[in-house]
């Protein structure tokens, strides 16, 4: 089995976990990928299994690893996002951050997330994502997101209009300052911080939420995500931003984007005894009471 290993940076109080996950690792004699930067980053810290290779980028592991194990929070996860791309390349996080809805596994959990990849017991969660499409082509060949497309104002200037539309009929001009569209899997991320509401990964949806709109009686809206989503955005400024997870591009305004599903999935590496109610109620601290 070929494994490779991606992460930014590792805490102080999370090294005894990395470097139990190397060890399990060298114990099953697996075959182990580093990403460079990690690799240059924790060389000196931590024994890596003999033959340990590199990587950076997709095409050195597309077709040439079983899995990718990510080290760090949920941002990581979606920077893996660009590493694996199409390659249907399951992925297990590891969390050695803050929240975590996606990277689920707990830093004392390491050993028994190596012992079920290697004897198979896991299921796959196939996450769906959106795909932005533009006439400038504004995130080249990875236009795809886990979480969300956001649009945003660039500067601190008034609010900004944006125009919406679900396959070709008008929805909503949003007086906001900014619109998320987010998929399922986003709802637990920015869209949540705004008021939207949270939806179970394999709901099929898009979940379009405005920041702060000037209109109180605006609301999220749930759309099936087999339809087209179109933005148009005007206002006092000439250039606005649009994000797609972890990545940021500046867009003129003359510009039109628009949002489809994506034809590949994410697969989300799930341990027995996982999934996404445990994972909400445990994170968001539903029913935290003293009384039960």
């Amino acid at each position: 089995m070929k494994i490779a290993i991606y992460g930014r940076t590792v805490p102080e109080n999370r090294t005894s976990c990395v470097k139990e996950l190397f060890e399990e690792l060298g114990r099953h004699t697996l075959d182990v990928f580093v990403h460079t930067s990690l690799y240059e980053y924790i060389s000196s810290e931590f024994p890596f299994p003999n033959q340990t290779k590199q990587f950076s980028g997709y095409e050195e592991i597309r077709g040439q690893v079983d899995f990718m194990i990510c080290l760090g929070g949920d941002g990581t996860m979606l920077d893996a996002l660009g590493l694996i791309r199409n390659s249907g390349i399951p992925v297990l996080g590891i969390n050695t951050g803050r929240m975590g809805f996606l990277a689920a596994v707990a830093s004392n959990e390491v050993k028994a997330a190596v012992e079920a990849l290697v004897t198979k017991k896991y299921s796959l969660d196939k996450r769906s994502l959106l795909k932005v499409s533009s006439k400038h082509d504004l995130f080249g060949e990875v236009n795809y997101a886990l979480n969300e497309l956001t649009v945003l104002k660039k500067d601190s200037s008034a609010m900004m209009t944006i125009h919406t539309y679900i396959n070709g009929e008008f929805l909503n001009s949003y007086w906001a300052d900014g619109l998320i569209v987010a998929t399922p899997t986003g709802s637990t991320a920015y869209s949540l911080s705004c008021g939207g509401p949270l939806v179970v990964p394999d709901s099929k949806s898009f979940i379009i939420t405005p920041i702060s709109p000037h209109n109180l009686n605006v609301r999220p809206l749930i759309v099936s995500d087999d339809n087209v989503v179109t933005i148009r955005v005007e206002g006092r400024s000439s250039e606005y931003l649009a994000t797609l997870d972890s990545r940021t591009a500046v867009f003129p305004s003359s510009e039109e984007l628009t949002i489809t599903r994506e034809d590949f999935r994410f697969n989300l590496v799930k341990l027995k005894n996982t999934n996404f109610f445990n994972t909400i109620r445990n994170k968001l601290m539903w029913g935290l009471d003293k009384r039960n």
